[in-house]
Parts: structure tokens; C-alpha cells; sequence
């Protein structure tokens, strides 16, 4: 009898996600935090979303979000305020002063250095061209930095969310209304209307 010449079936690989990420410890922190700030031009959150979210996923882009929503609301420099929750979170207080030192100490140490020598050769007129080359490219890299924290709202679709981002916009950048006054009404709304959705999707 003839035989079969079929081949034998392959089974198929077991492709299992990957693994999260283990915490990062308080070297880790520091690191990570002070290659943002050295990079960080014009503002450390293009690079904090970078490195957080998309290089070591620590946190997701919801998270991170979410995390950097609290701390905008707290006062002080936003990006500060999300090293020290974002390192607390992971590796308590000891974590926060890690991030925190890993974030400010670099940058400052170059800010004194800086400071000096401009102040020698601040009236220099390529000095201050360049100065305004860098100021332009910094402001794109935040354009860019909040289109990429829109886009889990727009692929939730979360309506309610995307209408008190513009709102709020409209009030502080168009009305140019105080700060304090548009998120006195923004926050209460903003939680109400969360609220609403959450207890209208479980029913």
C-alpha cells in the first residue's frame, strides 16, 4: 500500500504575551529620570511619556494620563510632581526622592553653568538666534506630546472627555480667562460627568 507522503502537522508556537516589566528600583529611577531631564529641551514631558510609557512601560498610556492629570492639578511644576508620584508609587518615598533627584539635580548643575556663561555672552546675536531656533522646535515637541495623550481618549471615544479638553483650551488659551476660576468649574464637571458614564455603563 502506498504511504502518505503528507507531512506531519506542525503544531502551532505558544505565543504567550510578554511579561509586564518588573518595578524599577531606586537606581532605576534616578536613571531614567535624569536621561528625561538631560534630554528634555524645552520641557521633560515629551520625554517622561517617552521613556515611561513607550521605552520601559512602567504604565500605560491610560496611566500615565491619568497620573499626570493628578499631578497638573497639584500645585508646583507638573513634570516634578509626577516624579515624585510616579516614584513613590513604585518604590515609596525613598522611590519619589530618587526620581525627584534623578530629575533635578542634572538639569540643575547645567543651569548654573549656563547662567555664567550667558552672562558673559548672553548679547551675542548668533547666541540669540539660535536660543529662538530652540524654542520653536520645543513648542512642536509639546504639540506632539499632547496629540499623543489624546489618543486614548479619541479611541475610547470618550466624547464627554475630548468636549472638556477643548473647552477648557478655549478658556485659557482663546478667553484667556484666570487659571484658577476655569479649573474651579473644569474639575467638578469633569469628575461628575466620569461619574455619570461609569454608573450609566454598569446599569
Amino acid at each position: 500500500m502506498p504511504q502518505d507522503s503528507s507531512p506531519a502537522a506542525v503544531p502551532a508556537p505558544d505565543i504567550s504575551l510578554s511579561p509586564p516589566p518588573p518595578p524599577p528600583g531606586l537606581l532605576d529611577l534616578f536613571v531614567a529620570f535624569a536621561k528625561m531631564s538631560l534630554a528634555g529641551f524645552g520641557g521633560v514631558l515629551v520625554w517622561a511619556r517617552r521613556g515611561i510609557v513607550d521605552q520601559h512601560r512602567w504604565m500605560t498610556a491610560e496611566e500615565f494620563n491619568e497620573t499626570f492629570a493628578l499631578c497638573h492639578f497639584l500645585p508646583g511644576p507638573n513634570i516634578v510632581n509626577l516624579s515624585v508620584v510616579f516614584g513613590s508609587r513604585f518604590r515609596g518615598i525613598a522611590g519619589g526622592v530618587a526620581a525627584f533627584a534623578g530629575l533635578v539635580g542634572p538639569p540643575v548643575v547645567i543651569a548654573i553653568i549656563l547662567a555664567a556663561l550667558y552672562a558673559r555672552y548672553g548679547e551675542i546675536d548668533a547666541l540669540r538666534r539660535i536660543l529662538a531656533g530652540v524654542s520653536c522646535a520645543a513648542v512642536g515637541l509639546l504639540i506632539a506630546v499632547v496629540f499623543k495623550m489624546m489618543m486614548p481618549l479619541v479611541k475610547k471615544r470618550e466624547v464627554a472627555g475630548l468636549l472638556i479638553l477643548v473647552a477648557v483650551f478655549v478658556a485659557i488659551g482663546v478667553l484667556r480667562l484666570p487659571l484658577q476660576m476655569v479649573l474651579l468649574v473644569a474639575i467638578p464637571l469633569s469628575l461628575a460627568i466620569t461619574v455619570f458614564i461609569r454608573h450609566r455603563g454598569k446599569a
